[in-house]
C-alpha cells in the first residue's frame, strides 16, 4: 500500500480492572473530608443562632424604643402582646405608632414600628404587670437561659472541634508517611480466583506456543510428578513476539488453566526516584509469590530492567542495574522444590542480559508470532462470540484481507465494526461494516474530498501510477483498491494485498515493491512533466527498504552475502548511546551509493512502464476522477490490453 501525503507542517509531536492491589499495609481510613467540612458548618450555625434565640425576635421585625415610649403605650391600651425575656420585652402593638429619630437614638428621622423590644429600667416598676392583666395584654415569659446540652456544646464544642481537627490532620501525615515508606513494597496485581479465569479456549491463533506452556500447566498441577524423576521445570518462560500477538493473554491463560495465583506487573513499575526501591520491590514480589506457591509471576515489557548493563550513564550504580542483579539472584536462588514460575514477555529480546537468558532464569523462550490465515479467523470468532452477526458476515474472507494483522489488531477490527453497525442503527453488524472497519484501520480515517480540481488530477495521476505499474509488474502484490479521497494524513491511496501469508521473500519480490513505490513520482514526471511533495512517503520507504536489500539482506553483488547491520535502528544500549557502526567509511559511502542505484533502477523500471502505457494511465486517472474510488476489478478492466505484454 502506497499513499500520496502532503507536504510536511511543523507539527509538536491508561490500575488493572482484573486485579486488586497488593502490598499494602492495612491502616485505618482517613477522616473523610465531607465529615471535617459538616462539622465545620454545624458549629457555624450553632454560634450564628444562638442569640437570636434568646434574646431576638423570632420574625426579625422588633424594633427598640425606649421604655417611657412602651409604658405610654401600655397606659393608651396599644399593646396586644409581650415577652418576658429577662430583663427584655419583646412585643406587638394593637396599631402602629411613629417615633421619631429623637426615640430612637438614631439619625433616622421618623419610622413606623409594630413589633418592638425594650429593656427595664433597674428600678422595679410594680404597676407594670397589673397594668398589663387590666388592659388584656397577653403576657408570655421565657426563660433566657440557654438548655443544659446547649450549654455543653457551647463551653465543649470548640474544644471538641480541635481536637477532631488535629486527629484528620495527623491521620493525612500518617497516610503520607506510609506511603513514603511503602514504596519498597511490589506493585504487583494478583488476579482473583472468585473472578472468571482466562484459559487456552479465549486464546486463539496460537496453538504453537499453546503447546510448548502446557507442560508449563502440568507441572504446575502435579509438580511431584517431575520432582520424583529429578527433572527440574524451567524457572523462566519468555514469551517473545510483535506487539499485540497476545504475550500477557498467554500468560494469563496458564493461571487460568492451572488455577494458581497470579501475579503481574509491568517492569517499569520497579524503578522509581529513590535508589534502592527497585531491588527492595522484587525482593517483596518473590516473597510473596513464594509464600502463595505454586504460582506465577508475570512481568510485562521486562527489557524495561532487563537491558544489558554495563552501559548506562550511570554505571554499576544505576538504579536499574541494581534492580537486575536483584532479580537475577531471586530467580537463581529457588529451591528446586519451589513451584514459581516466572514468565515474561518482550518485542525486543535482541537487547535483554545475557544473564537473563542462561539455563536456569530464562531458559526457555517461546515465540508469539503473527497468526497465520487460520489463526486469524479462529481469533476473530472469538471477539465476535459477544457480537450479533449478520448472515452475510464471512470470517473466512476476512481473514484472508487481513494479512499482518495481529490478535489487537482483529479485536479492534470486530469492535470498529460493531460502532460501524452502531452508527447506522443496525441491529445485526453486516459485512459492510467490517469492510468499513478495515479501510479505516487500513487506510485511516475518511476527509471531505479534494476541491481543488488541478491537486484533485494530480493526485489521480499519482495513483493511478502505482495502481498501473503494480499491475504490469508480475512479481508485485496486488491491486486491491485505489482512491483519491483523503484518508488520514494521506490525499489518496492504492492499497495492495499479497494474496497468501508471506514470511520469506525473494529479491525479485522486493524490487518489485520499490518498482511500485517508485510508480507515482515517475506518472507525475511522465504525465504532468513535473514532480510534487506527495511521493514523500514512497520516497522514505523505499529507501529504507533499498538500504536493507543492500546492507542487511545480501542482495547486491558489490557488497556480497554480509550483513552490515543498521545503525539507525539498532536498539539502544543504556539511556542514550547507540550502538557504533561495526564498518569503515568506505563500505558506507558503498552502501549509499549501491542504496541509490537501486533506487534508481526501480525508478527507470516503473518510468519505462508509465512511459510506455501512458494512455491506460491516463485513463485510471480520469476513471479516479470521476469515480473517487476503483475496485481490483476496474483496475483490470482498464488495464487488460497491456496484461499480456507484462506476462512476456
Amino acid at each position: 500500500m502506497s499513499n500520496m501525503q502532503k507536504p510536511p507542517k511543523n507539527t509538536p509531536p491508561e490500575r488493572d480492572p482484573n486485579g486488586d492491589p497488593q502490598g499494602q499495609q492495612p491502616m485505618r481510613p482517613p477522616i473523610p473530608n465531607w465529615v471535617v467540612i459538616a462539622l465545620l458548618v454545624g458549629f457555624g450555625v450553632l454560634f450564628l443562632t444562638r442569640i437570636p434565640s434568646i434574646v431576638g425576635d423570632p420574625a426579625g421585625a422588633a424594633i427598640e424604643v425606649p421604655y417611657s415610649t412602651f409604658r405610654a403605650q401600655v397606659d393608651a391600651n396599644n399593646v396586644q402582646r409581650v415577652e418576658m425575656r429577662g430583663s427584655q420585652i419583646v412585643g406587638r402593638l394593637r396599631n402602629e405608632i411613629t417615633i421619631t429619630g429623637a426615640d430612637l437614638g438614631s439619625g433616622t428621622a421618623r419610622r413606623t414600628v409594630l413589633f418592638f423590644s425594650t429593656i427595664l429600667p433597674p428600678i422595679e416598676d410594680r404597676e407594670l404587670l397589673p397594668k398589663l392583666n387590666a388592659n388584656g395584654v397577653t403576657v408570655v415569659a421565657n426563660d433566657p437561659s440557654p438548655s443544659t446540652l446547649l450549654l455543653l456544646l457551647l463551653n465543649w464544642g470548640p474544644l471538641i472541634l480541635i481536637g477532631l481537627l488535629l486527629f484528620w490532620s495527623f491521620s493525612r501525615a500518617r497516610q503520607q508517611q506510609s506511603g513514603i515508606f511503602n514504596f519498597g513494597q511490589t506493585r504487583a496485581r494478583r488476579y482473583n480466583e472468585e473472578k472468571p479465569q482466562i484459559t487456552f479456549v479465549d486464546v486463539a491463533g496460537e496453538d504453537a506456543a499453546k503447546a510448548e506452556l502446557t507442560e508449563m500447566v502440568d507441572f504446575l498441577k502435579d509438580p511431584d510428578k517431575y520432582i520424583r524423576l529429578g527433572a527440574r521445570i524451567p524457572r523462566g518462560v519468555l514469551l517473545i513476539g510483535p506487539p499485540g500477538t497476545g504475550k500477557t493473554l498467554l500468560a494469563k491463560a496458564v493461571a487460568g488453566e492451572a488455577k494458581v495465583p497470579f501475579f503481574s506487573l509491568s517492569a517499569s513499575e520497579f524503578v522509581e526516584m529513590f535508589v534502592g526501591v527497585g531491588a527492595s520491590r522484587v525482593r517483596d514480589l518473590f516473597t510473596r509469590a513464594k509464600a502463595a506457591a505454586p504460582s506465577i509471576v508475570f512481568i510485562d515489557e521486562i527489557d524495561a530492567v532487563g537491558r544489558q548493563r554495563g552501559a548506562g550513564l550511570g554505571g554499576g550504580n544505576d538504579e536499574r542495574e541494581q534492580t537486575l542483579n536483584q532479580l537475577l539472584v531471586e530467580m537463581d536462588g529457588f529451591d528446586a522444590r519451589e513451584t514459581v514460575i516466572v514468565m515474561a514477555a518482550t518485542n525486543r529480546p535482541d537487547v535483554l542480559d545475557p544473564a537473563l537468558l542462561r539455563p536456569g532464569r530464562f531458559d526457555r523462550q517461546v515465540t508469539v508470532d503473527l497468526p497465520d490465515r487460520a489463526g486469524r479467523e479462529a481469533i476473530l470468532k472469538v471477539h465476535t462470540r459477544d457480537i450479533p452477526l449478520s448472515h452475510d458476515v464471512r470470517l473466512d474472507i476476512l481473514a484472508g484481507a487481513t494479512i499482518g494483522f495481529s490478535g489487537a489488531d482483529l479485536a479492534n477490527l470486530a469492535n470498529e465494526a460493531a460502532l460501524s453497525a452502531a452508527r447506522n442503527g443496525r441491529e445485526r453488524v453486516i459485512q459492510r461494516d467490517f469492510e468499513l472497519a478495515l479501510d479505516r484501520i487500513i487506510l485511516g480515517s475518511e476527509r471531505p474530498p479534494l476541491s481543488n480540481e488541478h491537486e484533485r488530477r494530480t493526485v489521480a495521476i499519482h495513483e493511478a501510477g502505482h495502481a498501473l505499474v503494480a499491475a504490469l509488474t508480475p512479481e508485485a502484490d496486488p491491486v486491491i483498491k485505489v482512491t483519491i479521497v483523503p484518508r488520514g494524513r494521506a490525499l489518496g491511496v492504492t492499497q495492495s494485498m499479497p494474496s497468501d501469508d508471506r514470511r520469506n521473500y525473494t529479491k525479485e519480490y522486493l524490487f518489485a515493491r520499490l518498482v511500485v513505490l517508485m510508480g507515482g513520482r515517475s506518472a507525475e514526471e511522465v504525465v504532468l512533466s513535473q514532480i510534487t511533495s506527495g511521493a514523500e512517503n514512497d520516497l522514505r520507504v523505499a529507501t529504507r527498504l533499498a538500504r536493507d536489500m543492500v546492507a542487511q539482506l545480501g542482495m547486491n553483488d558489490e557488497l556480497g552475502p554480509v550483513n552490515y547491520g543498521d545503525s539507525d535502528r539498532q536498539p539502544f544500549l543504556g539511556y542514550s548511546m547507540a550502538q557504533p557502526r561495526v564498518y569503515s567509511e568506505e563500505t558506507a559511502s558503498l552502501i549509499d551509493r549501491e542504496t541509490k542505484r537501486l533506487v534508481e533502477q526501480a525508478h527507470n523500471r516503473a518510468r519505462q512502464l508509465c512511459r510506455e502505457n501512458r494512455h491506460l494511465l491516463e485513463a485510471l486517472a480520469d476513471a479516479l476522477m470521476t469515480h473517487e474510488i476503483i475496485d481490483q476489478q476496474q483496475v483490470m478492466d482498464i488495464l487488460k490490453p497491456a496484461l499480456p505484454i507484462a506476462g512476456d
